[in-house]
């Protein structure tokens, strides 16, 4: 399959290419970058020196292909997408331009409205987990939010199985630097922000060992058969809880949950990698999908201990 990537100087677009020239059923034949163009992809990416061959292209210069990643910043694909289609008969877009159904939503949260609202039913959001069998026959697919794809495979088999109450769901989510891109502007550099982050005691309060019983039924009946998703709940140890240290470069989502019998709460906890499925990886495994390939393909990487 011939696949090329627009917007391929930021962080997503050379995740991408890390794990694209290495499918074994991929040839990226370009990657488009306008402040770049001409030259070599390591010259964004270091660590693809030797690695590849390829360099920059202009966006103007994008030919056909199979498959096309939109790799570009919120915004722009919203209005190029029928451009889009017509140089690839599939597009995997890794911005928040078509994952809202609704185009009322669009002022509101991104502070425009969108210009080719009518191709929005045509979206099929890109989660595999809940949407694998659309994904496959989809023209345009959405990929979805680190943090929303973090917090949906949390809380989504505890909602569907009614053991929460839904008016009540908080999210308190972490993320990377990384999440705000390379131009993600000076609150993006403290030397400080990488490093580990650790939820010690997500409750005060012993466990109820039925309700405990009930939430791991869930979770195996959820994503028993899911390649990506780990459920990890240990009685003790540093790892007892999902860790997003171990998970760096890996297309794991690990889900777990602890439980507070007093204040009448499950605490649900996820960690990914931000870039990986919580961007470029999962748009892998979105393509694995749509190309009819082993879903895990190119993606068997599984982390480092210690890091």
């Amino acid at each position: 399959m011939n696949v090329a990537i627009v917007g391929g100087s930021g962080y997503t677009g050379g995740e991408l290419l890390r794990l694209l020239i290495r499918h074994p059923k991929v040839e990226v034949t370009q990657v488009t970058s306008d402040s770049l163009a001409g030259k070599a992809v390591g010259r964004a990416h270091p660590n693809l020196r030797k690695v590849t061959d390829l360099t920059f292209t202009p966006h103007g210069d994008l030919e056909p292909c199979d498959l096309l990643f939109l790799a570009m910043p919120h915004g722009n694909s919203m209005g190029r997408m029928r451009e889009f289609l017509g140089r690839a008969g599939k597009i995997i877009d890794l911005s928040a331009d078509f994952r809202l159904k609704d185009p009322a939503l669009y002022p509101e949260y991104y502070g425009l409205d969108h210009p080719q609202a009518d191709l929005l039913p045509k979206a099929v959001y890109g989660l595999p987990e809940i949407h694998r069998d659309e994904i496959r026959d989809a023209t345009i697919v959405a990929g979805p939010g680190c943090v929303a794809a973090a917090a949906i495979l949390a809380v989504r088999p505890l909602a569907k199985a009614g053991l929460i109450d839904t008016e009540r769901v908080v999210v308190d989510a972490k993320t990377g630097s990384s999440a705000a891109g390379a131009d993600g502007g000076p609150a993006s550099q403290h030397p400080e922000r990488s490093g580990v982050m650790r939820l010690y005691a997500a409750t005060g309060h012993r466990h109820t060992a039925e309700i405990e019983q009930e939430a791991w039924r869930v979770y195996r009946q959820a994503y028993g058969t899911d390649p990506f998703v780990r459920i990890v709940v240990e009685a003790s140890g540093l790892y007892r809880l999902p860790e997003p240290k171990i998970l760096a470069g890996t297309n794991f989502c690990d889900v777990g949950f602890a439980l507070d019998e007093h204040a009448g709460r499950v605490v649900a906890v996820s960690a990914l990698d931000n870039l990986m499925k919580g961007a470029a990886g999962n748009a892998v495994q979105c393509m694995n999908l749509v190309a009819g390939y082993p879903e895990t393909m190119g993606l068997e990487f599984i982390g480092l201990h210690p890091v």
